[in-house]
């Protein structure tokens, strides 16, 4: 498996379809055009992932993020992205259902990773899962990333070697602790709508 830190060969992998793994601030994961059916189909066949549990994609900016899903609670998203926290919103038809196995909700991560930002900022929304095995552990660098992809962009050492916390925030509910959870329970608390799955 090729390992390397050329950003543009990364690119031009995904918008040919194909699928690769990136750095991000909390673990490695699987890159894949987020609208392009065959490339998703093949990231859930190299994870080993049902087709019936859903995918994240991740954005670059505010823009792509209201390209892909309606925006709820922006002071929440303006606060903690880019950051290590997933958040959950109602998709736009700019997404495939594969992606979210049926669902009409997304989640997006925005990373806070120079190299995973860049690589959106050039490709568009991509796919955002952990690069590993299905119930697998998570690689948190570059060397850890087991999975057959077409290339593995290398960023180093993951700055916070752990995954993100996930909100719903169609719901204000926090599905997923991880990252940040003390600070985003704090916050969503305060606001007073907050609960947890």
């Amino acid at each position: 498996m090729l390992i390397g830190n050329d950003i543009g060969r990364a690119v031009e992998i995904v918008k040919n379809g194909g699928v690769i793994a990136y750095p991000t601030e909390t673990v490695y994961g699987v890159g894949a055009l987020a609208t392009d059916v065959g490339a998703i189909r093949r990231v859930y066949e190299v994870k080993g992932r049902p087709l019936s549990q859903p995918l994240s994609i991740a954005v670059s900016c505010m823009d792509m993020l209201k390209s892909v899903a309606r925006v709820e609670c922006e002071d929440f998203i303006l606060k903690f992205l880019p950051g290590p926290v997933t958040v959950i919103l109602k998709k736009k038809k700019t997404l495939p259902d594969i992606l979210t196995a049926g669902s009409k909700y997304v989640g997006i991560r925005w990373p806070d990773h120079h190299m995973a930002l860049t690589l959106i900022n050039m490709s568009g929304p991509i796919v955002s899962t952990s690069a590993n095995r299905h119930g697998e552990k998570d690689p948190v660098t570059a060397d850890e990333v087991t999975i057959p992809v077409d290339y593995v962009l290398d960023g180093g050492p993951c700055r916070y070697s752990a995954p993100s916390t996930v909100v719903n925030l169609h719901e204000c509910t926090i599905a997923r602790k991880g990252v940040l959870y003390e600070e985003v329970r704090r916050y969503l608390y305060g606001c007073g709508c907050a609960t947890e799955d």
